[in-house]
């Protein structure tokens, strides 16, 4: 297997990721978007594992899990964020929030 495959899949998927992030108004939608961009990593990390020979073996894998616990925090604190700000306002348009509070 050609190593340009995966590669250009990976590009994809992070292209696409990108698109999710920057064009989404859901907060749901922006998560899984993040999480497509992290996948593309994950499929990178792997490739060049498989492809080069480097001194310590499977250095891409390890790199994937620690990529994988990342996104696993990353999907437990986001969706928590996203369902207490849901809660109080019943929308989770990212447009719609509010980043700073002036009390007074």
């Amino acid at each position: 297997m050609h190593a340009v495959i995966p590669y250009a899949i990976a590009a994809i998927l992070f292209g696409l990721g990108v698109y999710g992030v920057l064009r989404r108004r859901n907060a749901i939608l922006v998560l899984m978007a993040v999480e497509l961009m992290l996948n593309a990593v994950n499929l990178v990390f792997v490739t060049a594992d498989v492809t080069t020979r480097s001194a310590t073996p499977h250095a891409g894998a390890v790199f994937t899990l620690f990529v994988i616990v990342l996104a696993a925090a990353e999907v437990g604190v986001g969706l928590a964020i996203v369902l207490q700000y849901y809660r109080l306002r019943r929308a989770v348009a990212i447009d719609e929030v509010e980043l700073e509070r002036v009390d007074g």
